[in-house]
C-alpha cells in the first residue's frame, strides 16, 4: 500500500471522527428542546400569575446578577467576572428593542431550560441555566409574567468581553456536551412534600450549587463533590461545604435558627458575610417561611462529612503574644476578651465555624474588606465592621487572626502572611 493511500485513509477517518463528534456536540444540544409553535403569542398576565413571578424571580435572585450598580432594576449591564473573561447580564424589561418585550413565553422558557436565546445562540452558563433548567414551565411562564410587567427600560445589552476561544459558540457548544443535561426536577415519591419543595428550591430556581459546589478547570460544578464548598471564581470568597459540620451543615442546628440565618442573616450560631449577605438581602428575606423550613430540611438530608484532619501548622508563642496584643487594641470592644460577642450585634469568635474554617479566605477578605450584614425586616439595623486594609500590616493581620483561630478552645491552622498579601494582590489594594 502506498504512502498517498495510507495518508488519504487517515484523512478520510479523521474527517468522519470530526463529523461524528460535531454531530454528537449538536444533537447533545438539542437534547430535550421541542420546536417552539408559529403561534407562540405572549401570554395573558392575571395578577396572581404577576405576584406568583415576582415571589419566583425573588427566589432565583435574578435582580441580583441582571441589575448594574445604580441602574435601573432587571435592566442588565452588570458585569459577572469568570475565569475566562466577563459576562454581561442581559436587559430583562420589556422594552422592544433592547430586552425581552419581542420575546414569547416559550422562549423565555428556552433561556430557562435549555440555554438558548431568542436568537437561537447558546448562553454562556454564567447565567445559571444549569440550575434554572430545574425549574417548570409554570414557574416560568409566572416569572415571565412579572418581567413584562415591569417598565421596559431602552438599555442596550454589553457584548461579553471573553478571551479566545472561549468567547466562541463552537467552545461553548463543546462545553455545554460534557457539562449540561436540560431536564425538570423530578419529584421524588418516597420522600414528603416539603423535602420535595426544599430539594426544587435548591437544585433549581436558588442554583446554590453555583457557589457551593467547586468546580474543575473548564468551570464546571463537579459532580462528584456537590455542595462541598469551594472557592467562587474572581471573587475570591469561599463558599462553604453544606455538606460538613465543620463548615456550613445545619443537620445539627434548630430548624429555626437555620431559618433565621437565611431570612435575616444572623442567628446565635452564625452570620453571613460577602455573596451571601447579597442573597439573603436580595433574595431569602423575601421568601415565606414555609419555603425556608423546606430548603433547611433538604439541606439537613444531604450526605455528611468526616470531619477535618487536625492542624499541623499551629502559630508559634510569639505569632500568639504579638495577635493577642493586636486583638486587644482592635478587636476585643466588640468581640469581647473571651471571643464572647455580643448576641444580635458582634458574633462569637470562640468555637465559631466561620473563624476555624481550613480554608481562611473568608477571615482575610472580612479584615481587609470589612464585615456587613444585610439590611433585613428582622434585621434592620445591622452592626458592621470596619476594614483593616489601611491601618493594619499584612504580618499582623496574619498575627491577630492566627490568635483568633487558637484562643479560648480554638484550635486551627496558622493564618500565614502571604495568605493576606495574595488576598490584597487579587483586589488591589
Amino acid at each position: 500500500m502506498s504512502v498517498a493511500r495510507v495518508l488519504l485513509g487517515w484523512a478520510v477517518g479523521c474527517v468522519v471522527l470530526a463529523v461524528a463528534v460535531g454531530g454528537g456536540v449538536v444533537a447533545l444540544n438539542r437534547l430535550d428542546e421541542a420546536a417552539l409553535p408559529a403561534d407562540d403569542a405572549p401570554l395573558p398576565a392575571t395578577s396572581e400569575a404577576i405576584a406568583r413571578g415576582e415571589y419566583l424571580a425573588r427566589a432565583g435572585n435574578c435582580m441580583s446578577c441582571h441589575t448594574r450598580q445604580g441602574g435601573p432594576a432587571y435592566a442588565g449591564g452588570r458585569a459577572i467576572d469568570t475565569p475566562f473573561g466577563a459576562v454581561h447580564a442581559s436587559n430583562l424589561t420589556p422594552d422592544d428593542a433592547t430586552g425581552i418585550g419581542l420575546w414569547s413565553a416559550g422562549e423565555f422558557w428556552r433561556a430557562l431550560h435549555n440555554g438558548r436565546s431568542r436568537d437561537g445562540r447558546l448562553l454562556y452558563p454564567a447565567f445559571p441555566y444549569p440550575s434554572y433548567t430545574h425549574i417548570t414551565r409554570a414557574d416560568s411562564d409566572a416569572i415571565y409574567a412579572y418581567l413584562r410587567s415591569l417598565p421596559p427600560v431602552e438599555q442596550p445589552n454589553r457584548p461579553h468581553a471573553l478571551r479566545f476561544p472561549f468567547n466562541t459558540q463552537v467552545a461553548l457548544a463543546a462545553w455545554r456536551a460534557l457539562f449540561f443535561r436540560p431536564g425538570v426536577l423530578l419529584e421524588q415519591p418516597a420522600r414528603s412534600a416539603e423535602w420535595n419543595r426544599g430539594a426544587y428550591l435548591v437544585l433549581g430556581l436558588g442554583h446554590c450549587a453555583a457557589c457551593h459546589t467547586p468546580r474543575n478547570a473548564l468551570g464546571a460544578p463537579r459532580a462528584d463533590a456537590a455542595f462541598r464548598g469551594g472557592l467562587i471564581p474572581v471573587q475570591n470568597w469561599y463558599a462553604p461545604a453544606l455538606t460538613s459540620p465543620h463548615e456550613a451543615a445545619v443537620g445539627a442546628w434548630p430548624v429555626e435558627e437555620a431559618v433565621a440565618l437565611l431570612k435575616t442573616g444572623v442567628s446565635p450560631q452564625a452570620t453571613v458575610s460577602g455573596p451571601m449577605a447579597e442573597v439573603v438581602f436580595r433574595s431569602l428575606q423575601y421568601l415565606d417561611d414555609a419555603d425556608l423550613r423546606a430548603i433547611v430540611l433538604y439541606l439537613r438530608s444531604l450526605p455528611q462529612e468526616d470531619g477535618p484532619a487536625p492542624p499541623t501548622a499551629r502559630p508559634s508563642g510569639a505569632v500568639m503574644e504579638k495577635g493577642r496584643d493586636i486583638y486587644r487594641q482592635q478587636c476585643v470592644q466588640c468581640h469581647g476578651e473571651q471571643g464572647e460577642g455580643r448576641r444580635g450585634a458582634f458574633p462569637t469568635l470562640a468555637g465559631n465555624r466561620a473563624v476555624l474554617l481550613a480554608d481562611t479566605t473568608n477571615l482575610v477578605q472580612v479584615v481587609l474588606r470589612g464585615g456587613y450584614l444585610p439590611a433585613t425586616a428582622g434585621n434592620p439595623r445591622p452592626h458592621g465592621m470596619p476594614p483593616f486594609t489601611q491601618s493594619l500590616r499584612d504580618e499582623e493581620i496574619a498575627s491577630v487572626l492566627s490568635y483568633i483561630r487558637n484562643a479560648w478552645g480554638n484550635e486551627a491552622a496558622k493564618v500565614d502572611t502571604i495568605d493576606v498579601y495574595r488576598a490584597r494582590e487579587r483586589r488591589g489594594s
